[in-house]
């Protein structure tokens, strides 16, 4: 399958013509621009709790600069830019308030009921959640985009049973979208679009949080990378959350070969001269990584445009490590910082009371458009998961406010 056909212009759900200011795809991003999930973004924790610093990024930062660099590498490699950048800006709409922290949380109290994962939240917003058109019957589209754009947007196409790690992309319960936008995809293969969106991802998401780290002076660049302890403690990370079949010398070298670049900022004072330098370095980077993929995945398919399963992107094993170091240095130094310890439990108990409080009180207690569903519900497991739907709606701001009404 190459191109964009008309079923990749289908919507989940028939709608009235609309007038022909935009494309299929072009509306598609509007609709994801525009949504009430993404506006939330602003205000649920990407790394460090939003409104906790002035420069670090947020959930909506982040997904922005994801769509910017999605969108040039999908643009050079052929692909349709609008899907991309509608996948890009929608990757993160269904993580729950204070991160993976609280994603945790919900998949522990989900166990029974399917398990909670943000990609699988994500296609439930996209689909089913969010409020943009009805199918004929009645029960919400969700936001109603194309065939190619949902499935641009699905970085993991499996369900929880089929899952070999604890990454899925869909819930038993949203296999019928699952099945309709995975038509003509091949097992679990990734369409392009999807495979461009995860890798902006992954290189937004390393390059920006060792930049924020920086600036907060808690990341050291410099002397002190040199350190063979603190070299070890970054590979072992590196390895157990990021790149398991990397060993310490190829991710050490990986580290040495980023130290040696030119831009590499080996001291940072704050200063105006200091903060370009490390803008520098960050844009460099991300040049760095996208040009690598590029140039490999025109390499191996050919100079025209690729698109949906006419191709698989192509990362150079150098360049996934170096992502993955750089991955590395901000989980030793800000995510597993010893003063995270407390904020983290503090976060847990929280969502937990907090979800038990809203089935206790439930519906009363839910937003009318959960309540909706609660009383619809044809189960405590379908109730439960209202609730948690619920939940995983939640900024972290509002989360705080919530639980302060109902649990007292």
């Amino acid at each position: 399958m190459s191109g964009y056909d008309d079923a990749d212009r289908e919507r989940w759900a028939t709608e009235p013509p609309k007038r022909a200011v935009r494309t299929a795809f072009e509306r598609d991003r509007a609709r994801v621009l525009h949504s009430a999930s993404l506006r939330r973004l602003a205000a649920k924790t990407q790394v460090v709790a939003p409104g906790s610093d002035d420069f670090v990024r947020n959930r909506l930062t982040h997904s922005l600069e994801v769509a910017q660099v999605g969108r040039e590498l999908g643009k050079a490699l052929g692909c349709d830019p609008d899907i991309v950048d509608a996948a890009c800006l929608a990757h993160d709409l269904g993580h729950p308030p204070f991160g993976h922290n609280g994603e945790e949380v919900l998949n522990d109290i989900a166990a029974g009921i399917g398990g909670f994962e943000g990609n699988a939240q994500t296609l439930r917003l996209l689909s089913r959640l969010e409020a943009k058109a009805a199918h004929p019957h009645g029960r919400s589209a969700g936001l109603n985009l194309t065939r190619a754009s949902l499935d641009a947007a699905t970085k993991y196409p499996w369900t929880r049973s089929d899952a070999t790690g604890a990454k899925f992309g869909v819930y038993d319960d949203d296999l019928d979208v699952f099945d309709w936008l995975r038509q003509g995809a091949a097992g679990h293969r990734r369409c392009l679009e999807a495979q461009v969106m995860d890798f902006a991802d992954d290189v937004a998401y390393s390059v920006h949080d060792v930049e924020d780290a920086v600036v907060a002076g808690r990341l050291p660049t410099g002397a002190e990378l040199s350190d063979p302890d603190a070299r070890a403690r970054v590979a072992a990370l590196t390895r157990q959350w990021y790149l398991p079949e990397a060993d310490d010398d190829e991710l050490l070298q990986g580290l040495g070969r980023l130290r040696a670049l030119p831009y590499w900022v080996a001291e940072y004072d704050g200063g105006l001269r200091a903060l370009a330098a490390l803008k520098d370095m960050t844009s460099q980077l991300i040049g760095r990584f996208c040009d690598a993929a590029e140039q490999a995945t025109h390499a191996a398919y050919g100079g025209g445009a690729l698109t949906r399963y006419a191709a698989d992107l192509e990362v150079p094993r150098a360049t996934l490590v170096e992502v993955a170091v750089l991955k590395g240095l901000a989980g030793v130094y800000v995510m597993t910082a010893a003063d995270r310890a407390p904020v983290y439990r503090h976060q847990r108990e929280l969502v937990e009371e907090l979800v038990s409080a809203l089935r206790l009180r439930a519906p009363g207690s839910l937003e009318p458009t959960f309540r909706e569903s609660w009383r619809s519900a044809a189960d405590d497991a379908a109730r439960l998961r209202v609730v948690v739907d619920q939940v995983a709606s939640l900024t972290d701001g509002s989360a705080y406010t919530l639980h302060a009404e109902l649990v007292r």
